[in-house]
């Protein structure tokens, strides 16, 4: 048993201080990712706080206010056209018990004249356009801003139609595949492997064991973007339909087991994006930076834009009072060593003298 615990304590020490190190210097074992774009602003839905949801009307004001990347969901309709629509059934959005698949695109009905936000409770948005999107206008009026496509049923068709979409408009480095559903995401990169992905659930809690276990500086990750969600917005801006996520207390697990600064970091050090959702107030946009996101999703494009620049005019000015510190300091280190430079001589002088 001492010879046991003579070999294996010096080997799993040997293996923490390796995997603590490895996790701080990724770029030892991994080459960074390279991708063609870098998004800190990222609008939900295209920014359905500030207009109907997913619309060209919603997509173009969210662009106007700085977005970095367009967050949607798409379905097929019966005769073939990708649109972006959050549901497959129209109730909630439209008020008709009726399904996208079953109606060709002439016979879409209208959005909502007044449309309640998911992730911001009791609060509703409006606007003029009130049209449901094809996926194709989206691509044509924005060549270069990035969108993340979620792909929520295994409908291979619909894969096959939004992958063609994608490299007819040449935007294979600027469209990322998300779903949560694993055999999905297997679905999407057999039909177009060259675009960026997101982590699926599985793959997410598989990065959690990796993680937990020491085990993720030594593997290599396929995904280029983490999005998950900023536990703190539950039973707050965000009412979930799951029971559990209800629980108080299952919802500060959550976000003490997935909120690792740590993780994020590595995560960001070896090129892949975090974006943590939705975050419709400044505080949670504060505390989603905070925590280590690389960027974070909302529904207010112009809430988070203008949380942007205070952040950033906050770390100027305190690059700008950390300058000016130095420069009293150097200043003062210099008149000490006029000073001194001056007493010296003197001293020098007085014993020349004697």
């Amino acid at each position: 048993m001492s010879s046991f615990i003579y070999f294996v304590l010096p080997a799993l020490g040997g293996y923490t201080l390796t995997s603590l190190y490895l996790l701080r210097n990724p770029h030892i074992l991994h080459r960074r990712k390279r991708t063609a774009f870098f998004c800190t602003h990222i609008s939900h839905r295209g920014g359905c706080g500030e207009r109907i949801e997913g619309t060209m009307e919603a997509f173009t004001h969210a662009v106007e206010q700085g977005t970095h990347m367009l967050e949607l969901d798409c379905h097929l309709t019966r005769d073939g056209h990708v649109v972006v629509s959050h549901d497959e059934n129209l109730l909630r959005q439209t008020g008709h018990d009726i399904n996208i698949s079953s109606l060709n695109l002439q016979d879409l009905p209208l959005y909502k004249e007044k449309l309640e936000v998911t992730f911001y409770a009791g609060h509703y948005s409006s606007g003029a356009d009130r049209t449901i999107a094809l996926l194709e206008d989206v691509f044509k009026k924005f060549p270069h801003i990035p969108v993340s496509i979620e792909i929520k049923e295994y409908n291979c068709q619909l894969i096959r139609k939004v992958s063609d979409l994608v490299q007819q408009y040449n935007r294979e480095e600027v469209t990322v595949w998300a779903s949560v559903d694993g055999s999905i995401m297997g679905e999407c990169r057999r039909a177009n492997g060259s675009m960026p992905y997101s982590f699926s659930v599985s793959h997410g809690v598989l990065l959690l064991l990796l993680f937990y276990s020491g085990l993720l500086p030594f593997v290599p990750l396929g995904q280029s973007l983490l999005q998950f969600y900023l536990p703190r917005i539950f039973n707050r801006t965000f009412i979930p339909e799951k029971r559990i996520l209800r629980n108080r207390l299952v919802v500060s697990l959550l976000e003490k087991v997935t909120m690792r600064k740590s993780l994020f970091k590595h995560l960001a050090a070896r090129g892949i994006q975090v974006h943590l959702f939705v975050c419709n107030e400044d505080d949670d946009i504060k505390a989603a930076f905070d925590v280590g996101a690389t960027g974070v999703m909302s529904d207010y494009p112009t809430v988070l834009s203008s949380c942007r620049n205070s952040k950033a005019k906050v770390q100027f000015v305190t690059v700008v009072d950390k300058a000016l510190f130095a420069l009293v300091l150097l200043k003062r280190t210099v008149t000490f060593t006029c000073t001194c430079e001056g007493q010296v001589s003197q001293i020098g002088s007085a014993l020349k003298q004697i």
